[in-house]
């Protein structure tokens, strides 16, 4: 990943998508360990979860709902605002990872565990990635409070960060990837 900076935010709150998953960056899981070999209905390439755990939208329509909250990151003013809406655009897209590299598993609900986490679990070559936006949770949950904990640029890298990210979660689903609002916007883009 080169020059990432480790000091971003975590969750996965899908904005406005409180079906998904929570706001507070959690989902369930299963308690016990996980099936070692196939599993009857599994489908290839597919990481079993619990259907509370996957979110309710498509593949697709998170892509598009995080190239949206990125742009609309990309054009607000104040720093707090712009840093957590970026941070959501990445959460849709990893969210749009587990939509199309997951599929339902009966069973209870478990304990809660971060999507960040099962990210990792369904596409190991994001786990850095991973690590990157779950290393700062409590710095999302302080700038969404209003709380000074975020500077211009902090909020200008990780909106950049995302940008990355969102390509390459578009390049590890097979989607062409879209520039962004920004970009196009841009003269110079």
């Amino acid at each position: 990943m080169g020059a990432v900076r480790r000091s971003t935010v975590s969750g996965f709150g899908v904005a406005g998508d409180q079906s998904a998953v929570g706001r507070q960056g959690t989902v369930s899981r299963h308690d016990g360990p996980g099936p070692r070999g196939p599993v009857p209905g599994q489908l290839p390439g597919r990481t079993m979860l619990p259907a509370s755990g996957l979110p309710r939208r498509s593949r697709d329509e998170l892509l598009t709902s995080a190239r949206r909250g990125l742009a609309e990151a990309a054009f607000t003013r104040p720093a707090a605002e712009r840093y957590a809406l970026a941070h959501l655009a990445a959460l849709r897209a990893a969210a749009a990872v587990l939509a199309a590299r997951a599929q339902p598993r009966p069973g209870r609900r478990g304990r809660p565990v971060s999507a960040w986490r099962l990210l990792a679990l369904v596409a190991p070559e994001l786990e850095e990635w991973s690590a990157f936006f779950a290393a700062g949770a409590g710095r999302r949950a302080a700038a969404e409070a209003g709380l000074a904990v975020v500077t211009t640029r902090d909020a200008d890298d990780l909106v950049r960060q995302v940008e990355i990210f969102l390509g390459l979660v578009e390049a590890a689903l097979g989607v062409p990837s879209q520039p962004s609002l920004a970009q196009a916007a841009s003269p110079w883009g």
